[in-house]
């Protein structure tokens, strides 16, 4: 037949065909009854109050201890199991209460005979491990696990504890005391030394504000700076860009002035050739032809050096304005000016002499004429034969000035009629 028992329990069957016997923990088994046993072990969980009453300590002195142990059979392992039926079957719990308390009240003791008073009351933690830790291996022997020890209750007799509480309250007070003023001299310094970092956060704080305003204001004016110079660039730019175009339109219109004068130099000259030619064929007299041709060609001459000279004085005006942006423009005009004077003079050495000359027979003859012009009164005296008169006067300037060509040839050698007959002369 079958029997089952709950789970803080175990049964045992034993008998014929149940060698070893069969244990089980909460569960059923199949019996035949009269060939077969089946007994029972209980597997709950005992209270055990262990007192240890008077025990010397490991400086004699007599102390009470109680422990509060809980302990059980363990019906899981199966060779605790076998050993506790072994050793526990057919008993009682109470029976297996006894031989269990005995077992850990022997520990204890022993326990309690290897420490101090001072050790089991100060330290009852490291006192309930050491005898949990013994009591432990030797119960698991007899299938019992020892599930928690505690240590409920140490006393004397001799007052010993007491004494040792009134020196610990005594110390504790001394302790609180000391701990109060050391408060309140950590709580003021630490008062202090909080309104000092205060202070110093503080001051800390406004010279960080000083620094990131003083940062603010060196940016500022860094990018104030850089704004300023990109601006004054640009606007520079501009101006030397409006200055190159000034530059260009002068240029041109200074080229444009040369190509005026020079054609109005080329036409001077061929008014000139004209008024030569004319002259030469109009006038008969060779001396009165002479003269007036010389007197034309001064006119000319100086005509074409005024000419001249107002072509160079206004090419140096228009280059004397665009001087700041067409210096390169003048310095070319002016070496290309000088190089064709140069050639000029080289091709028409004794032409440009004649025409200087020619240039200054006005002023010559204005120089010979002054004292007849100052003469405020002239006294004629007749000789009988000749002129008389202002025609006298004029004939005889007239031959200091038919003279003069002679003169200057002696002084320069240069004939003033030879080179005025030669092709390709100066005009």
């Amino acid at each position: 037949m079958f029997y089952t028992c709950g789970p803080n329990e175990a049964m045992v069957v034993s008998g014929f065909c149940r060698s070893p016997p069969v244990m089980v923990a909460g569960g059923r088994v199949f019996v035949i009854p009269c060939v077969q046993q089946i007994q029972r072990i209980s597997l709950n969980t005992l209270t055990l109050n262990v007192k240890s009453e008077k025990v010397y300590t490991r400086h004699g002195v007599p102390i009470s201890v109680t422990g509060i142990a809980q302990v059980k059979i363990q019906g899981q392992n199966k060779e605790m199991l076998a050993a506790a039926c072994q050793m526990f079957l057919g008993k009682t719990e109470s029976e297996v209460t006894q031989i269990a308390l005995e077992t850990l009240e022997g520990h204890q003791r022993a326990i309690m005979a290897h420490m101090t008073v001072e050790e089991i009351y100060k330290d009852r933690q490291k006192f309930s491990e050491q005898v949990f830790k013994v009591a432990s291996s030797d119960l698991v022997n007899m299938g019992i696990s020892v599930v928690s020890y505690t240590l409920k209750d140490i006393h004397d007799d001799q007052d010993y504890l007491h004494s040792l509480g009134k020196a610990r309250t005594a110390q504790v007070q001394k302790d609180a005391r000391i701990g109060e003023a050391e408060a309140k001299r950590d709580a003021g310094i630490k008062e202090a030394k909080a309104q000092q970092e205060k202070v110093s956060a503080q001051y800390l704080s406004e010279i960080e504000m000083a620094k990131a305003q003083r940062d603010y204001e060196l940016k500022k004016a860094a990018y104030d700076i850089e704004v300023n110079t990109k601006k004054a660039q640009s606007e520079l730019a501009y101006q030397l860009q409006v200055a190159k175009t000034k530059q260009k339109i002068e240029e041109e219109k200074m080229q444009v002035l040369v190509v005026e004068r020079a054609q109005q130099i080329h036409l001077q000259e061929q008014e000139i050739v004209r008024k030569e030619r004319e002259l030469e064929a109009k006038v008969k007299k060779p001396a009165e032809a002479e003269r007036y041709r010389l007197e034309k060609i001064a006119e000319a001459e100086k005509l074409q050096l005024v000419t001249q000279a107002e072509a160079e004085a206004e090419t140096i005006r228009i280059k004397g304005e665009a001087e700041a942006f067409a210096v390169e423009a003048k310095a070319k005009a002016d070496a290309e000016q000088m190089k064709k004077k140069a050639e000029a003079f080289q091709q028409y050495k004794d032409a440009a002499m004649v025409g200087m000359l020619l240039e200054k027979l006005p002023d010559v003859a204005a120089e010979i004429t002054k004292p007849l012009n100052e003469t405020k009164k002239i006294t004629m005296v007749s000789s009988g034969t000749g002129e008389v008169g202002m025609v006298k006067v004029t004939g005889e300037v007239l031959d200091i000035m038919n003279k003069l060509p002679e003169t200057i040839e002696k002084i320069t050698g240069v004939s003033i009629s030879q080179s005025m007959k030669k092709p390709g002369r100066m005009s």
